[in-house]
Parts: C-alpha cells; structure tokens; sequence
C-alpha cells in the first residue's frame, strides 16, 4: 500500500471545485481513497477518520492532498489524475490586446451588466463585503453563503432596504426569479404563487407539492432561515411581500419558514393585510400544521382540488426479525429535519437533535434513543460542500446507525434540483441497501423511510430517483411531513 499526504499553503479552491477533483483523482486506476479539501478544522477531522496523518501546521488556507493506494503505479495514476484535474480549474481564457478589462469588483460588474440581481457564494467572512458592493450598486443579492454572523445580516438587510432592493439570505440555497432557477431550486412549472422562504429545502418542499398539484409558481423569494427570528425582525419578508404586491404575475402568496418569532409572526401579519395581499402561512411550530397540512389548507382556500400525494411504500419487514426501538432521521435539509422532529415528537415525545431545540446532541451528534441530525447545519458545513451536494458525512452515518441494534428505523431525507448532486438516489440506493444488509445479518429489520423532494422535470428525474429508492427497499414519500408518520408507525408505537 502507498500513500501520500501533500499540503500546498494558499492554493484555495471552492469545495465544490474540490470535491470533483477528488472525485475524479478517487476515480484513478488502483486507487483506494481519496481526498483533495482545504485544510479547515472539519476536513482535517474527516482525512483522520480517514486513516491520513495531515501535517500540524496545516491551516484553512491550505490545500491538502491524500490519497492511499494499492501500489505505487496507482499513487502515480492519482498525483497524475489530481494535477489534471487542478490544471482544468486554473485554465482561464488568455486576455489579449484589445479585450475589455473584466471588472475588479462585484459592484463595477452589477454597474456594467445593469446588473438587477448578484448573487454572491464565498466563505462567510468575506460574504458580506461583496453583498455590500452589490447593494451599493442597486441590486438585489442572493447570499448563498452561510456562518455569515447575525449582526452583518441586521446590517446587511438594514442597507437592503434603504436602497430599496430585496437581501435573499445569507444561507440562501434556493431561490426563483422571474423563471429563473438558482441554487438548489427545482424545476416547477410557471404559476400564480408567490413563496417567501424563510427555509430552503422547505421552499422546494412547498414548490414541488404545488407542482403535484398542478399549480405553478411566479417567484420564490428566499429570505434566510433566521429571518424571522427576534434579532433579524423580518426585515427581508416585508422587502419581499412588497415585491410580490407590485407584481402582476403573482395571485397569492404562501410564507413557508422554519418555527419563527411570535411577535415578528404577528408584525408580517399585519405587513400583508396592510399591502392587501392574500397570503398563507406555513410556518412550522408545536402545535401548528405541517407543510403540507398548510399547503393543503391553502390549496382548498384558493379553490384547488388537494391531490393524493406520490407515496410508494415496501414490503412488509419479516415478523421473526428483531427490530430497534429508535427512529433515527438523518437530513441534509435543515427544515425538513426541523418538520420530522416537531411532527415525530407528537408521537414519541421530544427528541435529540443538532436544530438548537429540544434535547441537544454532543459534538458527537449521537444519542441512544430518538434522534434527528441536521447534516447542513453551518457547523458542519465549514470547508465543505453542503452535503445536498456532497452527502459523505450523511452516508458514513447511515452505516454507523444500521450496525446499532437500537436503531429502528432510519428516516432520510432526499433533495434534487439543479444544484444538487447528480445522482443522489444511485448514492443513496447503495447505502439502505448495505445498511439493510447489515441489520438482516445481525437477525434485525431496519425500514428504511425516504422523504424525496424533487419533481419529474428536475435533472435528477423525481419518478427514476423514487423507483431506485424503491427496489433498493426503501419506503419513498414526496411529502415529508407523512415520510414522518410512516417512519414512526414502522417502530411499531415503541417509545
């Protein structure tokens, strides 16, 4: 066996750049494992979990290099495979005499381009200067970066508004403008509802629910999941609902959020009575409706027929096998994960998560009963993609949960659009399977529950993803909130 362990200082490149390279240098003849990251404090842990030594002094400005091989011929086929790859992302046109100098800033390019839109993806720290260059030259900014801190984002937005355009984020993955998809959004046919989105993944929940209705969607305008918290006040919902009331494509308007603030509930209220919109509201909490109880009770009101929702269920499990007594939801989205916890609760009482509520897990995110883990949460996403992109953290824990006998069912989540993975069902598929492989030979039963969030149109193909999840054994559901109560009555009602 060969390895190799190589830190370069200051070679930065975005994760999602370095995930494909080490994807492609993984991909290399005779190679075993592989891993090309920025030497941040998470990567470092994942490359020694990995069996690599990272050197001491490597810092997140640093590139790190891994790989471990059966011989040296496959150590050469990866190094060779790894400078490929990185010479692809360092080629650049050659500027010649003659051409336009490219602008320096994100605001001379807004300025340029008359530019109404930015959007702006790098680490937090340096986020909000660009989101700042971008209001400052009268756009409007989508702020897909998170760890951007609470006050820059007060800041931030109070800025927005002073200039009269609309701050999407920060921790935007999802948003649709005028037909254009960005971030993770789905594919979704064109339509008379407006969506506010204080929550992305619960955004494309709402949007592809619409779509299995066969009701279309105008813009879908995400305002950052901490928007209606107490220190944020809405400031970007009240940008956004007076956008939509100047629009004449939108009819009515649906504010999808993550459990908000009561009295910030309340002021957004009052924002859409005084603008004369007809909006409804889905904002999860203990002892509200779901998404998709909420969506549904909007649909009845605006005179749309409720349709029954794409749901496949598998087998029933073998009656002599043993089976845990814990449900366990591992999510990549972070208000779907939110969703599943307030709606299993109801059933089997609070349980253990990272969502900042209820009983909190270690920093070893595991506990020995119910649990639910946000795979997104901005601790775990610190130099590294979001793992809707790259969703290695999620599919390690899946076998780590399938080798416990306590573990009863796994519930999961799975999201498609255009910025997500390319195949995540291939991935996913492979993971129940050998979890479920693991249980059987232990004498357990593990149902496996999949909340699958997409639509036919997406490049990931809805209906193709729920039929690999289904031969794989795996129960698929488009609704999350009842993915939630199918996985709990598969525990069998144990607490």
């Amino acid at each position: 066996m060969s390895v190799h362990v190589e830190l370069r200082p200051g070679a930065y490149h975005d994760s999602v750049s370095l995930l494909q390279v080490s994807r492609v240098v993984a991909g290399a003849a005779g190679v075993e494992a592989a891993q090309v990251a920025m030497a941040t404090e998470l990567n470092v842990e994942v490359l020694t979990g990995m069996g690599f030594l990272v050197p001491p002094d490597a810092g997140p400005n640093d590139l790190v290099v891994a790989l471990r091989a059966a011989d040296d011929a496959g150590l050469g086929a990866g190094l060779a495979a790894l400078e490929d790859a990185l010479r692809g992302l360092s080629t650049t046109a050659s500027r010649t005499t003659g051409e336009e100098v490219p602008p320096a800033t994100l605001g001379s390019a807004v300025r340029r381009a008359g530019a109404g839109l930015a959007l702006v993806s790098v680490p937090g720290p340096h986020a909000v200067t660009e989101a700042y260059d971008a209001v400052a030259a009268g756009a409007s900014v989508m702020l897909y970066s998170d760890n951007v801190p609470v006050e820059d984002e007060v800041a931030l937005k109070d800025a927005a508004a002073a200039a009269d355009v609309l701050v999407m984020g920060p921790d935007c993955g999802t948003a649709l403008v005028g037909g254009v998809a960005l971030g993770f959004a789905d594919v979704v046919r064109p339509g008379p509802v407006g969506i506010v989105a204080a929550s992305g993944t619960g955004a494309q929940q709402v949007m592809c629910l619409l779509d299995a209705a066969g009701v279309g969607v105008s813009h879908c305008l995400g305002v950052g999941g901490r928007d209606l918290s107490a220190r944020v006040a809405g400031r970007s919902t009240r940008q956004a609902l007076r956008a939509l009331a100047a629009d004449e494509a939108t009819g009515w308007v649906l504010v999808v959020a993550k459990p908000p603030d009561e009295e910030v509930l309340e002021a957004m209220r009052a924002e859409a009575a005084a603008l004369g919109l007809r909006v409804h509201w889905a904002t999860l909490g203990a002892g509200r409706p779901d998404l998709t109880a909420a969506l549904e009770s909007a649909l009845t009101a605006e005179g749309v027929a409720v349709p029954q929702w794409p749901a496949t269920f598998a087998a029933p499990e073998d009656p002599d096998l043993a089976q845990g007594r814990s449900l366990r939801g591992l999510f990549c989205g972070g208000t779907l994960a939110a969703e599943a916890a307030i709606v299993a609760a109801e059933t089997l009482g609070p349980l253990a998560s990272n969502l900042g509520h209820g009983t909190a897990l270690g920093p070893d995110l595991r506990a020995p009963g119910h649990l639910v883990v946000d795979f997104g949460a901005d601790e775990l996403t610190r130099g590294r993609a979001h793992p809707m992109i790259d969703p290695t953290l999620r599919t390690e824990r899946v076998a780590a949960e399938a080798a416990d006998p306590g573990c009863g069912v796994l519930l999961l989540d799975l999201v498609l659009g255009h910025g997500a993975h390319p195949d995540p069902a291939g991935e996913l598929a492979e993971a129940v399977e050998a979890a479920r492989a693991t249980a059987r030979a232990d004498g357990r039963a593990l149902p496996v529950v999949v909340s699958l969030t997409g639509t036919d149109a997406d490049p990931q193909d809805r209906g193709r993803c729920a039929e690999v999840l289904a031969a794989a054994g795996a129960s698929v559901l488009l609704s999350n909130a009842a993915a939630t109560r199918h996985a709990v009555a598969a525990l069998g009602g144990a607490r």
